[in-house]
């Protein structure tokens, strides 16, 4: 296999390891913007490419030796989506109409930034040591992967069995799986002593 290829499986592996989670949260948002309009399909990949540009300019940035966050602060982004997942689960309490916890593009960059902890902690050696080539080529992979990824959060969002789930235990389901997020991602960091 010549390098190009190697890298370029390579940069899938890295992407789509530090990226399942993300699958999740772009399903139920596609679910979400199917059932309610809100988010629009176009505000989640806008947030989805704006949110992985994001981590991948903070990843290369400390790649190049910058100084970045301590790594156990990087557990704060978790509030992000916990926030977000608290508010709308209080809204949905108390409307009739389940309430939507990313509504903008600036919303899901948020929680794609907030939910990228460990794409940071993996992209940063591994941009470190590919060079300026391979680390063109791998932010190209990425970029073909966010929409490979947004088409299967879309998907999966129309498919008809995840659509009757979340029509009976959306209203509690979204905001919660965002709550779990905001919680894993301060877990895993470290912020808080165990």
């Amino acid at each position: 296999m010549n390098e190009l290829a190697a890298t370029v499986f390579a940069a899938a592996g890295v992407f789509a390891g530090t990226n399942i989670d993300d699958l999740v949260v772009l399903t139920v948002l596609f679910l979400s913007a199917r059932a309610t309009g809100v988010p629009r399909p176009a505000a989640i990949w806008a947030g989805q490419y704006a949110g992985i540009a994001a981590l991948t300019a903070v990843s290369a940035a400390a790649a190049l030796g910058l100084a970045v966050v301590p790594g156990t602060w990087v557990g704060l982004l978790g509030l992000v989506p916990l926030a977000l997942g608290v508010r709308t689960l209080l809204r949905n309490r108390r409307d009739a109409a389940p309430a939507v916890p990313a509504r903008t593009a600036w919303a899901v960059a948020g929680v794609t930034i907030a939910n990228g902890a460990d794409n940071i902690a993996v992209y940063t050696p591994v941009l470190r040591t590919a060079g300026l080539a391979a680390g063109a080529v791998i932010i190209a992979v990425f970029a073909v992967l966010t929409a490979v990824w947004c088409l299967a959060g879309a998907w999966l969002g129309g498919h008809r069995h995840v659509v009757t789930l979340l029509e009976k235990a959306g209203h509690w389901l979204v905001p919660a799986v965002f709550i779990l997020i905001g919680l894993v991602i301060i877990a895993e960091s470290g912020l808080l002593p165990v």
